[in-house]
């Protein structure tokens, strides 16, 4: 399974602003030059992880962008069902248009079905927290790549 540039960069966001102290704010701008990613593209992955709750933008002077909740909180399974635009693997996943002339009796869809079950739950037990565990690292590195 691969997921999206869209979602691998909306975790590398809450990866971001999770290695910032706890009130700290950053830009959209930062965190592009940080990644090499397009600040167009990323303000759109910003603006849905805004209205998903995740993160908020603080406007004015001294406004930014930092995590609405706690890492602990953010259950990376969460995100990536929420920010993954088709998790279906096969065809056959789809509700529409699917033509597959073996789904009457095809075993496979069952098994890939499974296996897409089995990854999520994995993902379910981990928390931005625990991707977190060595912050000082993480920013560190993070802080070079800015510059």
């Amino acid at each position: 399974m691969q997921l999206t540039n869209y979602t691998e960069y909306a975790l590398r966001v809450l990866l971001f602003l999770g290695a910032l102290d706890e009130e700290e704010k950053t830009n959209i701008k930062d965190i592009a030059a940080a990644f090499s990613i397009s600040e167009h593209h990323l303000s759109k992955i910003v603006y849905e992880l805004g209205k998903l709750g995740y993160i908020e933008t603080i406007r004015g002077r001294n406004g930014g962008i930092r995590l609405a909740k706690r890492p602990a909180e953010i259950v990376i399974g969460a995100v990536v069902r929420e920010t993954e635009e088709n998790l279906s693997l096969v065809e056959c996943f789809a509700a529409h248009g699917n033509e597959c002339v073996l789904t009457p009796v095809c075993r496979l869809r069952f098994a890939l079905h499974e296996a897409l079950e089995a990854f999520l739950r994995v993902l379910d037990a981990y928390t931005l927290a625990d991707l977190l565990e060595d912050r000082a690292s993480l920013r560190s590195l993070l802080k070079e790549r800015r510059g």
